[in-house]
This record gives C-alpha cells, sequence and structure tokens, in this order.
C-alpha cells in the first residue's frame, strides 16, 4: 500500500467521523488567580464543532485520492 493511499484512507476515515460526531470537545487549564505562591486554577471544557462541508469535503478528496492517487504510469 502506497503513502498516497494511507492518507487517503486517513481523509476517509477523519471526513466519516467529522460526519458521524460533528466535532469534539477537550478540557483546557487555565490560571485564574495568581497570588505569590499560590495559584487557583480552573478547568474549562472547550468544544470544537465540525462543519457538514468539511467532514464531506474529506470524504470526497479521499476517495478521489483512493482512486486516482495510486495509480502507476
Amino acid at each position: 500500500m502506497t503513502s498516497v493511499r494511507i492518507f487517503a484512507f486517513l481523509l476517509v476515515l477523519a471526513g466519516a467521523l467529522a460526519l458521524a460526531y460533528g466535532g469534539f470537545s477537550y478540557t483546557k487549564d487555565t490560571t485564574a488567580v495568581k497570588m505569590g505562591p499560590m495559584e487557583l486554577t480552573v478547568k474549562e471544557k472547550e468544544t470544537v464543532n465540525v462543519p457538514v462541508w468539511a467532514g464531506f469535503g474529506l470524504v470526497v478528496v479521499g476517495g478521489i485520492l483512493l482512486l486516482v492517487g495510486g495509480r502507476r504510469k
């Protein structure tokens, strides 16, 4: 399997996951108060939404690469 086909498969997989879940979330630590040697940190939950057109675009580009990207002349 060539590197182009592996990359194309990963694009299709990422696009399918983006369409299925619509986004992802992560937790970020931020410093709220810092007084001398003491710190107060707060955990914030951030959400990143992936647009439907981006997921669909990844699937299409990956599919095209799978069809024509690995051909040798």
